[in-house]
């Protein structure tokens, strides 16, 4: 890489409080049930995607990350986020529903962002199911507007989710 090109340093984010509510890391192996046990109970998961191949797809691209946030060596929240080299993209935000209210959503959705930023990445962008309004809230709060555009997809296999 050419001088100036490469990944900014990274530092982790302090709360608006200046105390860091979450000890914010990457993901370990040793993380994985606990990771795949909360994105099921936040519904975060679907018959046509398979969680632990989205890790392993996130562990091997140099271009994204797992980010785990643990309270009291507990995971209770997570965010995985990449790039293409000009748009970031973050999926699985994730906090325990035992943990929601403490700005845990928006700590990791900050440590996202510096990812992407130290990368210098100029945008980040989300998806979020039709029938979440509460994270649809949580974005608006932290200053995400909706875009006009569309998604469009496409199966590329013989199998076709029921609600894909």
């Amino acid at each position: 890489m050419s001088a100036g090109t490469g990944p900014r340093p990274q530092r982790r984010i302090r709360s608006y409080l200046n105390v860091m509510s979450l000890h914010v890391r990457d993901f370990r192996e040793a993380d994985r049930k606990a990771v795949v046990s909360l994105w099921d109970a936040c519904a975060l998961t679907r018959p046509w995607n398979d969680p632990d191949g989205d890790i392993d797809l996130a562990l091997r691209s140099r271009e994204a990350t797992l980010l785990v946030g643990s309270s009291q060596d507990v995971i209770v929240a997570t965010v995985m986020v990449g790039h293409d080299g000009h748009r970031g993209w973050v999926y699985y935000l994730a906090v325990d529903a035992r943990h929601r209210g403490h700005g845990h959503g928006r700590e990791m959705m900050a440590e996202a962002e510096l990812w992407l930023a130290s990368r210098r990445i100029p945008k980040v962008q989300l998806m979020v199911r039709a029938d979440n309004a509460d994270a649809g809230h949580l974005y608006e709060t932290l200053g995400y507007e909706r875009q006009k555009v569309s998604v469009f997809g496409k199966w590329l296999g013989p199998e076709r989710p029921q609600d894909g």
